[in-house]
């Protein structure tokens, strides 16, 4: 391959979701008196960290979002996962081969808390590719769209970022990627709850694909 290594973000590229997430925030926004559709809350949230939001949910709800609140949330939304959570199809597939042709150079640098990624990564079968090298965004100065979480990864690789490609499926990810200097693929698959390739593009995506099945071929 051209790349060193390659650094996956976790929630629509590696499993699929964000309908579950982001229908458990839709349930306690309109809790709070913010009645969103589905689409309106996954076009103002997706690939973002509910947390960094703060300032947008109050504004919306006019109640100040409380610790308690964020806990419940994460309770609702890890129960959601844990019942309906799965794989992106392909995806264990084209980590595999990645994981080989790269010998284990790869890593998960997710916006999302760890608990919420290991969880997921444990639920589809993907864990064993990434044990030991999962970072969240939660646990640096910045997350997503800043590029902490993807430089974090790559100095734990011992990978120049310039020589690591980053999967991403949003454009606040593929923001994170670029900053970081990485090579960026967009994966943006027709079902909801990824950017349009558009969108991935004109945040500095190199490339876009929309099936896992093709990631190989463009890693080279």
């Amino acid at each position: 391959m051209k790349f060193e290594a390659v650094l996956f973000d976790c929630d629509g590229v590696l499993v699929d979701s964000e309908a579950i997430t982001n229908g458990v925030l839709r349930e306690m926004l309109e809790e709070l008196g913010w009645k969103l559709t589905g689409a309106q809350c996954m076009q103002l949230f997706l690939g973002k960290a509910v947390k960094d939001e703060r300032a947008l949910i109050e504004a919306h709800t006019g109640q100040p979002l409380t610790e308690d609140w964020l806990v419940r949330f994460r309770e609702r939304r890890n129960h959601g996962l844990m019942l309906g959570v799965a794989a992106v199809a392909g995806a264990p597939e084209a980590v595999a081969l990645v994981h080989q042709r790269l010998a284990g150079r790869i890593a998960c640098a997710s916006g999302a808390d760890r608990f919420k990624v290991e969880l997921q990564l444990q639920k589809c079968g993907l864990m064993p590719y990434f044990e030991g090298r999962i970072f969240s965004g939660h646990e640096l100065a910045r997350s997503k769209p800043a590029p902490d979480v993807y430089l974090a990864a790559a100095a734990a690789l011992g990978v120049d970022p310039r020589r690591c490609a980053v999967v991403e499926d949003t454009v606040t990810g593929v923001t994170a990627g670029v900053a970081a200097g990485a090579t960026v693929f967009g994966y943006s698959p027709p079902q909801a709850g990824h950017d349009m390739p558009a969108l991935l593009y004109s945040a500095g995506a190199s490339a876009t694909f929309a099936g896992m099945s093709q990631l190989a071929s463009l890693l080279g």
